[in-house]
C-alpha cells in the first residue's frame, strides 16, 4: 500500500515554537505551587524542596518530579499546613537569591575596584606589582577600621598579571575612544620628538590636537612608538605615517606639526616636516601647512646668543669644584650654615631650560662666601675680585632671569598658539625697552646688574645694549613663523578689531558681518578667546573653520618632554622591561 505524502513548507521557527507553546499552554499556573511544590523563577520552574529546575514547563515533568521524589514526604501536608509549609520554602528561596545576588554584588564592585587601583597605579607610574602592595595596606586597614568588611576587601584581585590586564583592557578601551574621536576631527595637528631611554632604545613620542565641529579642542597622547634600529628621517616619518594611519586621521584636515628642531626633523629636503607637508598637501589639494620648531627650543637656542662664557665657564667650574666632590661639599653647606646662611648649590645642566638662571642667581647670592671659602680650600677665583666680571655676572643674572619667566609662560599644556605668540611679542618689545634704557644708562630693569654696577659708567654699559640687540635680532629670526602668521592670529585674537581689507578674501565679508553684530561683541567680551568662536556656529563657515585650524595648532613640544620625563621616571635599570 502505497501512502501520499503530501508537501507542505514548514512554519518559521519563531512562529512554530508560539504556536507550540501556546496550544501547549507552557505558562506556569500558580496551582503547581500549591500541588506539586514548584515556583517559577526567571521564567524556570524551580522546585522549593531541593532547589532543582525543570527544562521543560510542562505539567507532566512538574508532577513527575514531585512524585519521584518529593510526594511521599509533603503528601500528608493538607490545608493550612500545606500552605504554611509552601511559605516556609518560599522564604527559604528568597533569602538564597538575595544571598547570591550580594554575593554576585561584591564580586562586580570587587572587580570595578580592582579596575580604578589599577588606573590609580598606573596615572602614578607605579609598577604592577605595588597592587598587592596595596592590597595589604586596605586588608590592614579594614581589620581595624570594619573587620565585617574584610573578605569584600580580600575579593579584590591586585596580582601583578591582574594588574597589568586590567591596564591593558584601559589602555584598548582608552584607544577605541581616541580613535572614534579623532573621526570627528575637522582640524588636527601633530607634536613628534624623539629621545633615547635607558636601554639605548630611540622612543618616538606622538601627541595630537584635534577640533572638533563644535569646535571643542581635544589635546591627547596617541603613541610611544620604540624604534630599536636607526632612526634617519625615513625612520622616523614611516613610524610617524604607520601610528597615524592606524588612528585613523584623515590627512585633508592635516594642519601643523611641531618638532624639536632636530636636523632630521626639519631638514629642507628630506625632513621629516617636509615629507608630511608633501603627504599632507598632496592629500588635500595643496592647502596650508605650517611647521613650527619648538618655542621652547627656540627660546633656549637664543640665550645662547649671548656668549658669555667668560661668566659661564668660571661658575660651572667654581660650582663643580664644590659639588663634584662630597667632602668639598659638606665643607661648604656647613661654612654657610655657620654664617646662618641656607645651605644649597645646584648644578648647572645644560638641557634643563631654568637650571642655568638658578645657578647664577645663587652664585651671585652668595659670591662672597664662594670667594672666601675658595681661597681657604687654596683655590681662589680672582674674578670675583674684578669689577667688570662681576657686572658681567649680575647682567647674566639679570637677563636669565627675565628669560626664566618667558620660559615659564611658553609652559603648560592646552594653550592656544596665539598665546605663545603673545608672550614672544612682549618678550621682544621689552628687549627693544631695555636696549634704549641701556644706551641711556638706565638699569632699571636689572636690579642685579644695578645693585654692583658704579654710577656714571656708561661705556660698561654698551656691551651689554649690544647684548640685548643681539638678542633681540636672533628672536626675530627665530620666530619669523609668527610673522607670516600675523594676519590670522591678529583676526583671532581681536576680532572686532582688525581691518577686513588685511584679512584673506575669502572670509573678508564674514567679518564685516561679525563687526557688526552687536550681540556677537558682547559675547566676545563676556567668554573666554577658546570658547566665543563655538557662538559663531553655524552662521560663520569660513571663520569658525580659520579658528579650528589656529586652535588645533601646537606651539611646542612640550607634552612630548612631559613624555619622556614619566618615560625616564618609570623605565630605569631597575624596571626596563
Amino acid at each position: 500500500m502505497v501512502r501520499e505524502i503530501r508537501l507542505t513548507p514548514p512554519l518559521p521557527k519563531c512562529l512554530s515554537k508560539r504556536r507550540k507553546v501556546d496550544t501547549e499552554c507552557r505558562v506556569f499556573q500558580e496551582k503547581w505551587t500549591q500541588y506539586y511544590l514548584f515556583t517559577e523563577v526567571n521564567t524556570k520552574p524551580v522546585c522549593l524542596v531541593c532547589n532543582q529546575q525543570v527544562s521543560v514547563l510542562k505539567e507532566y515533568n512538574i508532577r513527575r518530579h514531585y512524585e519521584t521524589h518529593h510526594e511521599e514526604k509533603y503528601h500528608h501536608l493538607q490545608g493550612q499546613l500545606r500552605k504554611e509549609k509552601i511559605n516556609e520554602l518560599l522564604t527559604g528561596l528568597k533569602k538564597q537569591q538575595s544571598a547570591f545576588t550580594r554575593i554576585r554584588e561584591v564580586s562586580d564592585a570587587a572587580v570595578k575596584a580592582s579596575y580604578l587601583i589599577a588606573n590609580e597605579l598606573v596615572q602614578a607610574s607605579k609598577p604592577f606589582s605595588d597592587g598587592e602592595f596595596v592590597k595589604t595596606c586596605m586588608l590592614k586597614a579594614a581589620e581595624v577600621v570594619c573587620p565585617e568588611k574584610r573578605p569584600a576587601f580580600a575579593n579584590i584581585s591586585l596580582s601583578r598579571n591582574t594588574v597589568a590586564d586590567r591596564v591593558e583592557d584601559l589602555s584598548g578601551d582608552l584607544g577605541g575612544q581616541m580613535n572614534d574621536k579623532i573621526k570627528s576631527f575637522i582640524a588636527i595637528s601633530v607634536a613628534v620628538d624623539e629621545s633615547t631611554d635607558v636601554t639605548d632604545v630611540a622612543q618616538l613620542a606622538i601627541f595630537i590636537r584635534g577640533v572638533d565641529e563644535t569646535l571643542t579642542i581635544t589635546e591627547e597622547f596617541l603613541e610611544l612608538v620604540p624604534m630599536k634600529d636607526t632612526t634617519t628621517a625615513n625612520d622616523i616619518f614611516s613610524s610617524l605615517i604607520r601610528m597615524l594611519d592606524k588612528a585613523g586621521v584623515d590627512w585633508s584636515r592635516a594642519v601643523s606639526l611641531a618638532t624639536d628642531g632636530a636636523p632630521s626633523m626639519v631638514g629642507g629636503k628630506a625632513g621629516v616636516a617636509t615629507k608630511f607637508r608633501e603627504k599632507v598637501q598632496a592629500t588635500d589639494g595643496g592647502q596650508d601647512f605650517w611647521t613650527f620648531h619648538c618655542i621652547l627650543h627656540q627660546e633656549a637656542l637664543c640665550c645662547k646668543t649671548l656668549k658669555m662664557d667668560h661668566v659661564m665657564s668660571v661658575v660651572v667650574q667654581t660650582v663643580n669644584f664644590i659639588r663634584a666632590r662630597g667632602l668639598n661639599h659638606r665643607q661648604f653647606d656647613c661654612f654657610l650654615s655657620g654664617n646662618d646662611i641656607p645651605a644649597g648649590l645646584p648644578y648647572h645642566t645644560e638641557v634643563r631650560w631654568l637650571s642655568r638662571g638658578a645657578v647664577l642667581k645663587r652664585f651671585f647670592e652668595l659670591r662672597e662666601e664662594i670667594g672666601q671659602f675658595m681661597e681657604k680650600m687654596g683655590n681662589p677665583v680672582k674674578e670675583l675680585k674684578c669689577l667688570e666680571w662681576v657686572q658681567g655676572l649680575a647682567f647674566m643674572v639679570d637677563i636669565t632671569q627675565h628669560l626664566n619667566n618667558l620660559n615659564k609662560m611658553l609652559q603648560g599644556r592646552k594653550k592656544v598658539v596665539t598665546q605663545y605668540y603673545e608672550n614672544i611679542r612682549s618678550f621682544k618689545l621689552k628687549l627693544s625697552l631695555w636696549e634704549t634704557q641701556l644706551s641711556n644708562g638706565d638699569t632699571s630693569h636689572f636690579p642685579c646688574l644695578t645693585a654692583v654696577h658704579v654710577t656714571g659708567l656708561n661705556a660698561d654699559l654698551d656691551q651689554y645694549k649690544d647684548k640685548i640687540t643681539g638678542l633681540l635680532q636672533e628672536f626675530e629670526r627665530r620666530f619669523q613663523i609668527f610673522s607670516e602668521l600675523e594676519n590670522e592670529f591678529a583676526f583671532f585674537r581681536s576680532p572686532f578689531t582688525v581691518k577686513a581689507s588685511d584679512m584673506p578674501a575669502d572670509i573678508q565679508l564674514e567679518v564685516i558681518d561679525l563687526q557688526c553684530d552687536s550681540s556677537m561683541k558682547q559675547k566676545f567680551a563676556s567668554v573666554g578667546l577658546d570658547t566665543f568662536y563655538q557662538y559663531l556656529l553655524p552662521g560663520y563657515p569660513k571663520l569658525t573653520s580659520l579658528a579650528a585650524k589656529i586652535l588645533s595648532m601646537f606651539g611646542t613640544t612640550y607634552l612630548c618632554e612631559q613624555a619622556f620625563s614619566v618615560m625616564n621616571l618609570n623605565k630605569t635599570k631597575h624596571r626596563s622591561g
